[in-house]
């Protein structure tokens, strides 16, 4: 699945299939499923007021959206995850972390989906 999502001005596309747990895993060495949802949970701590987002977990959101990026442009030259974030003058995780997890839950719905109908 795909997703379209306006950043610092400009169309940037975002991929998340079945190969991004695995993608994730090989690039940063961390659980995506876990990271997701402690970057949820942080985000909705932050909108509470009740704490900061950790700077740990800001860089693994760049990562998740990063990856994520990458994952639907092939083509993109690979450069490091700071230098992707450095062609952005602002790149708000209240403002792209919701729509992310978006596309994350749609695509886990859709393999959740697929797999129902394997074992009938």
């Amino acid at each position: 699945m795909e997703k379209i999502i306006q950043i610092d001005g400009r169309d940037i596309c975002f991929r998340a299939t079945a190969a991004i747990p695995r993608l994730y895993r090989i690039k940063f060495g961390r659980d995506i499923m876990q990271d997701m949802k402690d970057i949820q949970q942080a985000v909705e701590k932050a909108q509470n007021g009740e704490e900061p987002i950790p700077v740990k977990l800001l860089e693994v959101f760049e990562n998740v959206a990063y990856l994520m990026a990458r994952h639907a442009a092939p083509d993109m030259p690979e450069h490091s995850v700071e230098e992707w974030l450095d062609g952005f003058d602002t790149f708000s995780i209240y403002e792209v972390f919701p729509e992310l997890l978006e596309l994350w839950r749609a695509n886990n719905a859709t393999l959740v989906e697929s797999k129902k109908k394997r074992t009938r």
